[in-house]
Parts: C-alpha cells; structure tokens; sequence
C-alpha cells in the first residue's frame, strides 16, 4: 500500500473532511477508539479540547492506505496494515478512528490518531515517520505480492513527470492533463539541439516561444495560458538559457497574444468551442452512468447492512437464551458450565463478525469491479479528449497560416462538402439538360 501522512490540526475540519460525499461514491465510518463519543465530529472535538490543555498545535496524525489499482484489499487487511503503522511509531492505544473512502472504482482508508498523551498531557514525538512508513509500505507490498512502484525501491527512480498544485490547476484550466503537457514539453526539448528548431517543434504543437517577464523562456498557447519552459522540460534554467540562449531577441509574452488573438478567426474559435463542448457532453453522459451504478451500489450495501444487523440481533437473542438464569444460571456456574456456554458465544460471535466482513467484502469488491468498467470508460473518454486538444493546438498553428479559403476549406465538416459537392453536380446536370442535343434543330 501507498502510505501518506502527516501531522496536522483542527481536528473538527477533520472530521467533516473525512465524512464528506463530495468528490467520494462511498464514505463508511469503520471504527472509532479511545474517545467518549462515538460520532467522528465530536469524538474529533474532544481531540481538540485535550489539545488545548498542551501547547502542541498539530495534535493529529492523519494517514491514508491506498492499495495499487486492481488489488481487492479487504477490511482485515486494511486493519493489519494499520496495526503495522501503530507499532512501527509507537501509536498503540492513541485514540483513532478509520473512515474507508470510494471513488473511481478504488477503496482506500484514512486512519487519524490523537497524538496527545492524556495522562501526562503531552503529544508524541513521531521522529522520521516518513522513512518508517515507507519501510511498512515495503513490507506490505511484499507480504501481498503486489508489485512494488519503482519510486519506492528507489526514491531516485521516481516518476520524473511529476507536477506540483499550481501546474495542476493551470492544466485544469486549458482541459489538458499536466502529464501530457509536461511529456510534450519533454520531447520537444529532448528532440531539439537549438533554439529554431526547439521553436519549430513547439510551433508544430501549438506553443509559441516567447521572452518572460521574470521566467527567461516561456511558451504561449492559443488562449494565452504562459508555460516556463524550464519547469515543463523538467531542466535547469541555465540549461535552457545554454541551448536557447538570450531571450531579449525574442518577442514578449504581450506581443506574442496580439499575434494569436488577430490570427484567431471566429470560425476557428467556433470550431474550438464546438470541439469542448463535444467533450462535456460525452463526459456528462459517463458521469449520468456513473451516477446510475454509484445509487445502485449504495442501495445495495444499505440492504445488506440492514440485513446484517438484524441476523446478527436474531442470534444474539439465541446466545442469550443459553446462558441460564436463577438459581440454574448459579448452579452452571458452579460446575463451570456456565463459563463453556460463554467462550461458545463469543467464539460464535466472533465466527459471526467475519461472516459478515466476508460478504460485505465480496459485495464490494464486484461492485469496485463493475464500477472499474465504467472508470476504463471515463479515461479512455478523457484520454480520447486529451489527443483532441492537443491536435487542436497543432491544427491552430497549422491553419494560422493558410489564406482563408483554405481555412474555411480545411475545417468545413465532411456533411458540409458532400452538400455542396452535390449541388456542384446537380448544376453540372441542369447544364447539360439545357444544352442543344445533337441532330436536332
């Protein structure tokens, strides 16, 4: 399992955190420990109140489990590998609580501690949790025989395409996944040994290279967004500045969206936003799938908690009824009859609790099978839009330069030609039905 964590506070935001439905298909509180309250919300706000009695201000430690794609982790296994964690750095008996969480096909855990020691009113030290909680991630990729990211053999050989929140919203705006961006920017960097021809290449894709206010080099595409040419080739600025050279020859980022902006006909933009709006409507049309299967699901996993719930009161009742009462149930006890009939409930109980995990996990692991089906669905949609996007960047350099017969020629849609093929030809035949027939006067 991929391990994150980290110590933080405001507990309460936690807590409606963990419980929210927001972007998550399924959220289910597993199990909370060590507090008073058994709601999260106010479980976390005891958490709170303790903290204030200390100076600690991250007095939670919040983790989350992600098992790799395609692995069914169940309940037991994912309650194992918290375990590990607690006795790894020392959290054994910290109140806790576990909330498994859904979405796009994936179960994962979030298990959040109290660091607060309540009885000496301190919070623990979690010295070098980070290179302790890759060791249990090893482990537990071993243990399950899931094969093991290559970035957590060896922290070197991590993906290098790696982006951070700033570079994400920025690909979020222009519909575009940053990966791609960035192995484009990649490619083009690595296939080119100059400044023209890193320019042409760009050009080719859609980018225009241009001089930064504060950034040296930077890359434009048609809606203005600007991309540092270092941070997207994954080089170091003197890097670019040695192949690139002085960027004062080259146009500035203003000049360079005139340019776009006077080069960009209506029809082209027409074009642009019928081709987004083709992609929201084929994503809108996943998503009411996806929305039909996640209401499904949830129906179901309701029915079979209500079910669980009253087999397993129906059978608390005959575990009950054996224990006897009166002077019988103090007769049994003397004779230690009373003391087999309880380890055979409990031993039964406890047979019955992982009856009931079993099934509940074998319902959720064909569900998260269904709904991977559909999520190979969305990624191949989303993935089918990316490849649009981005040769609509390299047809936007292309028929900048055409004339605009050629422009409105190129772009036409095939229904379009077709009609007007057809009417060339039916004003060719209403030619030659007009024409005099040979032999007749």
């Amino acid at each position: 399992m991929i391990l994150k964590a980290k110590e933080r506070g405001n507990a309460p935001q936690l807590a409606r955190y963990l419980l929210t439905m927001r972007e998550n298909e399924h959220v289910e509180l597993h199990d909370v420990r060590g507090f008073i309250s058994d709601d999260l919300i106010e479980a976390f706000g005891e958490a709170d109140a303790i903290a204030r009695g200390t100076r600690c201000k991250k007095y939670m430690f919040s983790m989350s489990f992600n098992p790799p794609e395609g692995a069914n982790a169940s309940i037991e296994d994912f309650e194992k590998a918290i375990e590990k964690v607690e006795a790894k750095l020392g959290l054994e008996g910290q109140p806790r609580a576990i909330v498994f969480h859904e979405k796009n096909g994936r179960r994962h855990a979030h298990a959040v501690w109290s660091r607060i020691d309540s009885e000496r009113m301190r919070a623990l030290n979690l010295n070098h949790y980070k290179i302790k909680l890759r060791d249990v991630s090893r482990q537990l990729y071993l243990e399950h025989g899931w094969e093991m990211p290559r970035g957590l053999e060896d922290h070197r050989m991590r993906d290098p395409l790696g982006f951070s929140h700033e570079e994400w919203q920025q690909a979020r705006r222009v519909g575009l996944d940053p990966r791609e961006l960035k192995a484009a920017f990649k490619n083009v960097w690595e296939a080119s040994d100059s400044r023209a021809s890193f320019e042409q290449a760009l050009k080719e894709r859609g980018f225009w290279l241009a001089k930064g206010d504060r950034r040296g080099f930077v890359a434009i595409d048609y809606r203005g967004e600007v991309y540092s040419i270092a941070r997207y080739s994954g080089v170091k600025a003197k890097d670019v500045q040695a192949k690139l050279g002085d960027p004062t020859a080259l146009r500035t980022v203003d000049e360079i969206k005139a340019e776009i902006a006077g080069g960009m006909t209506s029809r082209l933009q027409g074009f642009i936003r019928q081709a987004e709006r083709d992609a929201a409507r084929r994503s809108l049309q996943i998503d009411f799938r996806k929305a039909e299967i996640v209401g499904r699901h949830q129906e179901e996993r309701r029915q079979l908690t209500e079910a669980h719930e009253k087999r397993w009161q129906a059978e608390n009742r005959r575990r009950a009824e054996r224990l006897p009462k009166g002077f019988s149930g103090i007769w049994h006890r003397l004779t230690g009859r009373y003391a087999k009939v309880k380890a055979q409930n409990e031993r039964e109980a406890l047979e019955a609790l992982h009856r009931d995990r079993a099934e509940k996990d074998a319902m959720i692991f064909k569900q998260i099978e269904e709904r991977q089906a559909i999520q190979r669905d969305i990624r191949a949609q989303r993935e089918a839009a990316q490849q649009e996007f981005l040769r609509l960047r390299e047809d936007v350099a292309h028929y900048l330069s055409l004339d605009q017969p050629a422009l409105e020629r190129a772009f036409k849609p095939r229904r379009e030609m077709r009609r007007e093929d057809d009417a060339i030809k039916r004003k060719s035949r209403q030619r030659r039905n007009r024409a005099p027939k040979p032999g007749f006067d």
